[in-house]
């Protein structure tokens, strides 16, 4: 009988369940966005101000985005190719959605829109300007940058990271 090390069962069966479609109370089969597509959704250095908290479950409380410090009016670029499914006030706020392909969607708020649904962008594209007023900012004004592969909510700064993919030991 073969003896296999418990890492390499488990790296093993995390990559086959990565393979089927999403099951019940497993793990959501999500494709990988390509980072060579995605840019920042702000001119120059970012600046977290709140970092992505997944929820334990989808009803639960977490913070599902990234908010990143900016100044009233700053321009907001969309953050790669797509076409616009959503441009207008959702609760009070201002929101864009933007639909990408392979099942991405970004969102943008607050953020005054200069685009409407069914523009086509490209990354870069201004969407808009951005609003004062975020609850819990500490700057002058911040972005909440979100996105979701289907339902599941990931974290936006995934889009951006370029380094190696790197193994390491569960203990």
């Amino acid at each position: 009988m073969l003896r296999l090390p418990l890492r390499l069962l488990v790296i093993v069966a995390v990559a086959a369940a990565s393979c089927l479609p999403g099951l019940p109370g497993g793990l959501p089969a999500v494709a990988a966005p390509s980072p060579a597509v995605f840019r920042s959704p702000m001119a120059g250095p970012l600046s977290v101000t709140r970092r992505f908290e997944s929820p334990p479950d989808p009803y639960a409380a977490g913070h599902r985005g990234v908010d990143l410090a900016g100044t009233p009016g700053a321009q907001v670029l969309s953050a790669g190719p797509g076409v616009v499914a959503f441009a207008g006030p959702v609760a009070g706020r201002s929101v864009i959605s933007v639909d990408h392909p392979g099942g991405l969607r970004t969102t943008y708020e607050p953020v005054d829109p200069a685009v409407r649904a069914g523009t086509v962008v490209a990354a870069g594209t201004p969407l808009g300007a951005l609003h004062a007023g975020h609850p819990g900012c500490p700057a002058a004004a911040c972005l909440h940058w979100g996105l979701r592969a289907g339902d599941t909510y990931l974290d936006p700064l995934s889009l951006l990271r370029r380094g190696r993919v790197r193994l390491l030991p569960l203990t």
